[in-house]
């Protein structure tokens, strides 16, 4: 069975940090791209950073030099450190295999 199951949101003031992490089955894991979306109240789900088999990275841009993806292919596990968080970053942070599967996702909120 597939699972993503993500860990490591909370409340953080503005200007902290937070690292989530996603575990995932080791059959969806080692060959596809991994990534983290978000998704605020009232807002659409939005990308946050991927990351593919090889380790190329890629993120939205109001994230880009304050968050950094990294994955761990022996513990099959896919990370976001998230740095000088701002109130806006406040959102519900999904983990995401192959663009397709999805986890439950971890809160994250930022108090100003």
């Amino acid at each position: 069975q597939v699972q993503l199951v993500e860990s490591g949101g909370g409340l953080v003031q503005a200007g902290g940090s937070l690292r989530l992490s996603c575990a995932a089955s080791r059959s969806i894991f080692s060959d596809n791209v991994m990534g983290w979306y978000r998704q605020a109240p009232g807002k659409q789900r939005e990308l946050v950073a991927l990351i593919t088999p090889g380790g190329s990275t890629s993120y939205a841009a109001a994230v880009k030099g304050r968050f950094t993806i990294s994955r761990d292919n022996a513990k099959n596990t896919v990370n976001l450190q998230m740095n000088s968080l701002k109130p806006e970053d406040t959102a519900v942070y999904i983990c995401c295999a192959a663009l397709t599967l999805w986890g439950q996702g971890t809160q994250v909120t930022v108090s100003s």
